[in-house]
């Protein structure tokens, strides 16, 4: 059985496949999304975003949730192009349930909330699959479909998102695996790979449809120290060449020696803090 973690943005129709291997192509077509914000400076086509003076993620007196309960209260964030997030603090406290926000896998309960030109309060189901492709999403336990080669999940997911010529799809899995610096890797299969090397994969398959953000939710959390470093490098160059990176840790020594902006989930509240007031309980 086919267990795809649903933010990869498959669609609907895929997850009628999940209880069989089957052989049909699945796509679904990209259109203009009648939930895209209106009157708004940017917007999400074809996984292509354009930005002009607006957030790629946009929270303002947001209650978050984790299932029925508020975790987080009157959460205020703007996460603009470029960016690199870190939204650290103790296990539990919330730091995965905004991610999981951001995804719209959870409600908003309260408050203002936008990712990627789709207003996330009341969002449509049929919207949902659009909004995440134009995300990456990067698991702490990589998530790869392990019955198949490192260039067939690749392959899975650009077919289930819309791809559908050959020559296209080779080139575009060429194009990220020497991204992440595993262009000998594609005919591997999962388990033939350590650790940092599924990670890095990973990573590839987030690049597929060129997102203009990566969610990254404890991506070294599994990963010995060295290769927790070759991680955070790779994402802070695919930062410089101008994706936005959000990375969910506990791990201070990580945004210690990789600066960016930070977020401190504590007490259920979550706010940014600077170079002087970076001393958070973690």
């Amino acid at each position: 059985m086919l267990n795809l973690p649903p933010v990869l943005g498959l669609g609907p129709d895929l997850e009628k496949e999940r209880c069989g291997y089957g052989r049909k192509e699945f796509f679904h077509l990209f259109h203009h999304s009648t939930n895209l914000l209106k009157n708004s400076d940017y917007i999400c086509l074809n996984n292509d975003f354009l930005a002009m003076q607006q957030p790629l993620i946009h929270f303002k007196d947001a209650d978050i949730l984790n299932g029925e309960n508020i975790v987080i209260y009157s959460l205020d964030m703007d996460i603009q192009p470029g960016d690199f997030v870190y939204i650290v603090g103790k296990v539990g406290s919330g730091k995965t349930s905004i991610i999981r926000t951001v995804t719209a896998e959870n409600p908003i309960h309260k408050g203002e909330a936008t990712a990627c030109g789709y207003n996330l309060v009341g969002i449509r189901s049929r919207d949902i699959p659009f909004l995440r492709r134009s995300m990456g999403v990067v698991f702490q336990d990589f998530q790869l479909l392990t019955d198949r080669s490192v260039e067939s999940n690749l392959e899975f997911v650009l077919r289930a998102t819309g791809w559908k010529e050959r020559a296209l799809i080779d080139a575009r899995i060429t194009e990220v695996l020497e991204a992440v610096g595993m262009g000998t890797k594609a005919h591997k299969m999962p388990h033939q790979l350590s650790g940092g090397e599924q990670q890095r994969i990973a990573i590839a398959r987030a690049l597929l449809n060129k997102p203009a953000v990566i969610l990254a939710d404890e991506p070294t959390g599994n990963l010995d120290g060295e290769t927790a470093d070759e991680i955070l490098q790779l994402l802070r160059d695919l930062n410089a060449a101008g994706t936005a990176i959000v990375m969910v840790t506990h791990n201070r020594a990580i945004f210690e020696k990789y600066p960016g902006r930070v977020f401190t989930c504590e007490e259920e509240h979550c706010h940014e803090v600077f170079d002087e007031g970076i001393d958070v309980t973690l």
